[in-house]
């Protein structure tokens, strides 16, 4: 990717505000122009070793490919809302259920991802509808939670994936507590930055340290959050804290089953609509990866210079985009 001009730690919010497109940039966090369709497939001889959904426009043309890896023992369905408003920007997006059984490790994870990469080059496109293909050459790493600790490990060579990523973003990553933190051990030391060449959005919750109960844990507790993953980033990179929400609302309204009823107790929730959440986090995505991908920085340097764009609150608002130096 070129390196963009623009270091934002350096420069004020009124410098940054004269690279921001006059064009409306809110409207990231609304339903794109896309109609989406929802591919179901399971594992098996023609598919991926997993079984996904896919998320796809369905007019045709090429789109970029998004990796999404879903939380600690949540199902990829959880988060279609989620992912169908980010489809609807022009995103081809591939959710596997790396597994089920919580007591898989993560290491066990990371190696079913790869599987699922080396799958990409030439099981993606026949599963899309007619004239639409995936660009894999744009692809990028999205997860939440546990998940979002996966992309992040692959993106640092765990499991020699066959594909290089443009961007990796992370939705409240957790890499452990401070009693357990799972290989790979990608913090440590946490001095030390990741040694990441692409570009990196970190998206953290405020509520996500807290306990919902006071007989339960965090779901993202201080020390393995996102705080901890973004001091770790390299520019370009950007940090986004959704202040009045929790870990788990970026999911859909209710899930269903009883893992359905367990993501909604076992972690502190926001008060406000799920909806928002699901709005702000896809819109921040999209927004990351116009600039990531495309050198289209006007989405997120507006949401940088006013925030209040955004459906919910967001605070800090960090981005850094790499200079000519760096």
């Amino acid at each position: 990717m070129a390196a963009v001009v623009v270091d934002v730690k350096e420069k004020s919010k009124a410098a940054v505000s004269s690279v921001v497109d006059p064009h409306p940039c809110d409207e990231v966090f609304e339903k794109g122009k896309f109609e989406v369709s929802l591919i179901t497939e399971k594992s098996g001889i023609f598919s991926s070793s997993k079984p996904l959904l896919v998320f796809t426009p369905t007019s045709a043309g090429s789109y970029p490919v998004i990796l999404f890896f879903h939380g600690f023992s949540c199902l990829g369905s959880f988060y279609s809302d989620f992912l169908n408003l980010i489809a609807s920007h022009g995103y081809v997006i591939a959710a596997p259920q790396l597994y089920v059984m919580p007591t898989t490790s993560e290491m066990n994870e990371i190696k079913s991802a790869v599987e699922v990469i080396t799958w990409l080059s030439s099981g993606l496109d026949p599963l899309l509808p007619t004239n639409v293909k995936g660009d894999i050459s744009k692809l990028s790493l999205v997860g939440h939670s546990r998940g979002g600790k996966t992309a992040f490990s692959l993106a640092l060579g765990w499991g020699s994936p066959s594909l290089p990523f443009s961007a990796i973003i992370g939705i409240d990553p957790v890499a452990g507590t401070k009693y357990f933190q799972p290989e790979p051990h990608i913090l440590n030391p946490i001095s030390q930055p990741f040694k990441i060449s692409s570009p990196v959005t970190v998206i953290g919750t405020g509520l996500g340290p807290e306990k919902a109960t006071p007989v339960t844990c965090p779901c993202a507790p201080n020390g393995f959050n996102h705080v901890a993953f973004f001091k770790k980033c390299k520019p370009t990179c950007a940090h986004f804290v959704a202040v009045d929400y929790g870990h788990m609302d970026i999911l859909n309204d209710n899930p269903p089953g009883m893992t359905g009823f367990f993501t909604n107790i076992a972690c502190k929730n926001g008060k406000g609509p799920r909806e928002l959440m699901r709005k702000c986090c896809s819109g921040l995505v999209v927004a990351s990866l116009k600039a990531y991908l495309d050198n289209d920085v006007s989405f997120l340097n507006a949401i940088y210079v006013d925030p209040s764009i955004a459906p919910i609150e967001l605070n800090p608002v960090d981005v850094i985009y790499k200079t000519s130096s760096t």
